[in-house]
């Protein structure tokens, strides 16, 4: 039985950004203006990008990384795998953005 091991999709992805879903459940919440998002919403919020393939960074929640932190959520960026992030609820995800070497997507009036 051969399989396509050439089949491929193209992404604009520079990074991906790889979220524990299990420890966002377990905060309920914890990011964003009202404390109420996870921490994969409010960061694609907060970067301006969407969940598609042609978003300029992918940012994914995954099943648990096994870490399972009080009060946190475990984040990895796949550029540096050997550095993982404990994400207290409620952290500043500009500065969190930026530790990560993340910019925000211009808007609709930046484009031009």
């Amino acid at each position: 039985m051969a399989t396509k091991l050439n089949a491929r999709v193209k992404a604009n992805w520079s990074a991906t950004i790889l979220v524990c879903a299990k420890c966002s459940k377990r905060l309920d919440g914890g990011f964003g203006k009202k404390q109420r998002q996870p921490l994969a919403k409010a960061l694609r919020k907060q970067l301006g990008v969407k969940l598609f393939r042609k978003a300029p960074v992918g940012i994914v929640e995954t099943k648990c990384l096994g870490i399972c932190p009080r009060g946190a959520v475990v984040l990895v960026d796949a550029r540096a795998p050997d550095r993982w992030h404990l994400v207290p609820a409620g952290a500043d995800l500009a500065a969190l953005a930026g530790d990560l070497g993340l910019v925000a997507s211009p808007g609709p009036a930046d484009r031009r």
